[in-house]
């Protein structure tokens, strides 16, 4: 297993709790877990790297365990309890130096653990409803979180009293009615104290901590549809978010406007990377494809089908390997695929949705609700 994980460029978590790794070269894909322990409680949430080198991943799953596993081996070798899956999923993880892990639930706890203890060492709550923690690439120690009615937040996990950072609400709309806020997903913007956001209500703001001005210094939407993921392009300039309806797009964060449309996804987006150095993108989600776009001419390179709806992906940040497109995958990926569908079909049904399942439709559906009542009510004072 070792020989294949080393193999692998692109990584994705699933909802079938199976860690996948794909070799865009040697055009094939693997599944690295356990069948006979699978289970919805073991679906990945979250990944991240847990060394500089690479060579470790830690992966999230639902029922609050981080496990770490070995790129150079091709085998899990730790596994960590880090939460209480009564506080909800991870909504991010993150690395700190001297191997701290950082961990954010949905439930707006954050903390972190050392690797010689059982107890986290800080801890700290965000506020509730918290989508997604995202780490400083250049502070380590910086962290930004955000959710459901719980605006932009920037904490110093050194100093974790206050955030050093507490974004606010948008001025009321056109007319005078308070406008909701949903943070999905941020990113810090590289060689400044800037953070970009992108929210439920199909928006994309951006901060800057380094001025007094607490609402956003650029508002810019795109599309119709609640925004689920994002990711920023080499040199900081671009931003590439995501929808609930597949729709993928690129924003010049200097002028504000819409660059192009990536097209080719049908599912809700749930990941979305840009890679560190070259001008490609990374997305994955519902329809249970791993795409991989140009951001020069916005043409798709690589198109994999892997099996399982897909939650979270990361890029190794070595450079992308063969640029011919792929229209599959090898038979040996087909044939472990058939493996993890013979252990579905002998575990017994619980139910048919879930409740997490349903918690996930029902806030996107929530989502779409609110904006189709603005559109409404625009249309209404229009006829008056």
């Amino acid at each position: 297993m070792g020989d294949r994980s080393r193999l692998c460029s692109v990584w994705l978590g699933s909802e079938t709790g199976i860690l996948k790794g794909v070799s865009l070269s040697r055009k094939q894909a693997f599944n690295f877990c356990n069948m006979s322990h699978l289970s919805r409680e073991q679906e990945v949430r979250a990944l991240c790297w847990g060394d500089p080198a690479e060579s470790e991943l830690l992966v999230g799953s639902v029922d609050g365990s981080v496990k770490t596993f070995s790129v150079e081996k091709g085998s899990f070798t730790e596994t960590r309890r880090c939460g209480d899956p009564a506080d909800g999923c991870f909504s991010g993880l993150a690395v700190l130096s001297g191997s701290a892990l950082v961990t954010c639930v949905e439930s707006g706890t954050v903390r972190v653990w050392r690797e010689d203890s059982g107890e986290p060492v800080t801890e700290l709550h965000a506020g509730k409803n918290v989508s997604r923690m995202r780490q400083s690439p250049v502070h380590r120690h910086k962290v930004g979180t955000g959710g459901k009615e719980n605006g932009l937040k920037i904490w110093d996990l050194e100093k974790p009293e206050q955030p050093v950072f507490t974004a606010k609400n948008l001025r009321d709309d056109w007319l005078d009615l308070r406008q909701p806020y949903w943070v999905r997903d941020l990113a810090f913007i590289p060689d400044s104290d800037r953070v970009v956001t992108c929210s439920g209500y199909h928006q994309v703001h951006v901060f800057d901590p380094s001025t007094p001005q607490r609402r956003p210094v650029l508002q810019l939407s795109f599309g119709e549809y609640p925004l689920t993921a994002l990711s920023l392009a080499p040199g900081g300039n671009t931003v590439v978010v995501g929808n609930t309806h597949g729709q993928v797009a690129m924003l010049d964060l200097r002028t504000g406007l819409v660059c192009g449309a990536l097209k080719g996804l049908s599912g809700g987006v749930r990941g979305l990377q840009c890679h560190p150095s070259q001008p490609v993108v990374a997305s994955c989600g519902l329809d249970r494809f791993l795409r991989i776009h140009s951001l020069d001419d916005r043409r798709l390179q690589h198109k994999v089908y892997l099996k399982s709806r897909l939650n979270c992906l990361l890029l190794a940040s070595r450079d992308p390997e063969d640029k011919g497109t792929v229209d599959g995958i090898c038979q040996e990926v087909k044939e472990e695929d058939e493996e993890e569908d013979e252990v579905w079909d002998t575990m017994e049904r619980v139910g048919d949705t879930g409740e997490q399942m349903k918690r996930k439709s029902t806030e996107e559906e929530e989502g779409e609700q609110q904006q189709k009542k603005k559109s409404k009510m625009k249309r209404k004072k229009g006829q008056d």
